[in-house]
């Protein structure tokens, strides 16, 4: 017997496992799980009463809110796709993907309902608005909240096959436009249940959203947590006295973080932090973290950090820097250096190589530098209506991620920058990440970033931009000489 692997699954469960338990806490509002699914199948009515239907694009622009979350199964269970669009992207931007995806329904927080009235004469293809909360006598918006209040419970359920897409992501577009990544039930379930072999949630967790929920579909921890019974805390903006103060007051247990967000909370003055509960489990992905910066969150704070890594193409996750207890016997810089790998693979997700230009594994030494790519369920069905570009990125039978890594002796693989990014400075390669990584371990350093510039002799040499401390002071030639304590002279920055 088969029945599909879905993360609507999991909601079917925790209706019935935890429906009277907290599921969600969004500033004053709390919701059971039982009250938040009745709110889910209220919007699946109200939707297919508006004529939305299986195969559907329903298009979302909001930050991390309450009915933000609910998204993530009102629009999956009646067979339609989400469309999760970021909110800090350009007016021309949310009409590109807004008409690219062919989304027949838009729902907007009130935030940026000013920026779609200013665009809705491109919008050919929408036939709702939705506001997302008051619509403030705006004409042409239908209000999220009285919809579900005259909507009743009941909505047909269409057969979902796994393979069926369940979500439209995004890609941030640099040189070009941004591409949809087709995420299908199958794809999305492999990585919630490959996470929790991982990292061992239970129905006590409390998590914090200090991650969009439209990026990469919020790591899939829309779901994760659901499964599990836990409690979301919903977090519209990052500012680090709220975080603080909502570890403390909700007894927040989990929250994922990129990097930038992770050192913002560690260089927080103290009279902001004010006191840190230990113990909070801390999830970090969208770029190598400094040894550093993980140093100091456990060190200070007393909180655990797990690095993963992934792409939105491969829903998101491919690898987990898997703590193994050879590693509790280490030193806490060196245990700190060892949790900045990127890792091994995620159980559920695949197998993963790093190859060099010719497609051959590189060598296990932490040196020889190659492509990490990868094949397994978490990858994409493709990009949506680009057969060209998806394949380009796995023709082959192997999705090409674009990173450049280096492969342990114990199988940990170790990002070191992207493909196109990495330095070539008189032949030899040059990671922006380590260089980096050593800039942030001098006490002044904030943030530090590495660019390659031209060099009369050398072809490329890396140069440093750094963000002191407040108050903090550190000179151009100390850091440099840091760097070439620490490095091969050549990986130094020039300036």
């Amino acid at each position: 017997m088969e029945t599909p692997l879905t993360p609507l699954e999991f909601a079917r469960r925790a209706r019935k496992l935890y429906g009277d338990r907290e599921a969600v806490v969004d500033g004053d509002l709390r919701m059971t799980y039982e009250q938040f699914f009745d709110r889910c199948d209220r919007w699946s009515a109200a939707l297919q009463q508006i004529g939305v239907t299986k195969g559907d694009r329903v298009a979302y622009i909001a930050p991390n809110t309450h009915e933000q979350l609910e998204s993530f199964y009102a629009v999956p269970q009646i067979g339609a796709v989400l469309v999760p669009i970021n909110y800090r992207l350009t007016p021309d931007d949310f009409v590109y993907i807004t008409s690219h995806s062919g989304a027949k329904v838009l729902c907007v927080h009130p935030d940026h309902m000013e920026a779609v009235d200013s665009i809705r004469g491109r919008l050919d293809g929408v036939e709702h608005f939705v506001a997302l909360g008051s619509a403030a006598g705006r004409k042409g918006w239908t209000e999220y909240e009285a919809s579900i209040a005259t909507a009743g419970p009941d909505f047909k359920r269409p057969d979902i096959a796994e393979g069926d897409l369940l979500s439209l992501n995004y890609t941030s577009g640099t040189t070009a436009k941004p591409k949809g990544v087709m995420i299908t039930h199958r794809n999305a379930w492999m990585n919630v249940v490959g996470t929790l072999v991982h990292l061992h949630l239970g129905v006590d967790d409390r998590y914090l959203w200090t991650l969009p929920m439209f990026h990469a579909n919020g790591w899939t921890f829309i779901w994760i947590v659901t499964a599990v019974g836990g409690t979301h805390i919903c977090l519209p903006k990052v500012d680090p006295a709220k975080v603080f103060e909502l570890i403390r007051n909700e007894h927040v247990t989990w929250l994922c973080a990129a990097p930038t967000v992770l050192i913002a909370l560690a260089n927080a003055p103290v009279a902001v932090r004010g006191e840190v509960p230990r113990g909070v489990n801390v999830v970090t992905a969208g770029a190598p973290p400094a040894a550093a910066t993980i140093e100091r969150m456990e060190g200070d704070f007393g909180w655990e950090v797990t690095q993963v890594y992934g792409l939105t193409e491969t829903s998101p996750f491919l690898t987990i820097c898997e703590p193994r207890p050879e590693h509790r016997r280490l030193a806490p810089v060196d245990r700190a250096v060892i949790k900045a790998r990127t890792g091994v693979e995620l159980i559920t997700a695949g197998e993963l190589r790093v190859v060099d230009s010719s497609g051959k594994d590189v060598a296990m030494n932490g040196q020889e530098l190659g492509e990490i790519v990868f094949r397994g369920n978490v990858i994409m069905e493709g990009y949506y209506n680009d057969p060209e570009a998806t394949k380009k990125v796995m023709g082959d039978g192997w999705f090409h991620t674009g990173d450049a890594a280096v492969m342990h002796p114990d199988g940990y693989v170790e990002i070191r920058d992207r493909i196109k990014d990495v330095i070539i400075s008189g032949g030899e390669n040059i990671s922006s990440v380590e260089v980096e990584g050593v800039l942030l371990r001098h006490p002044s350093v904030q943030e530090a970033a590495i660019v390659g510039m031209p060099h009369e002799k050398w072809g490329e040499a890396p140069h440093a931009y750094v963000v002191l401390k407040a108050g903090a002071e550190a000179t151009e030639d100390e850091l440099i000489q840091l760097c070439r304590e620490r490095l091969a002279h050549f990986k130094a920055p020039h300036s």
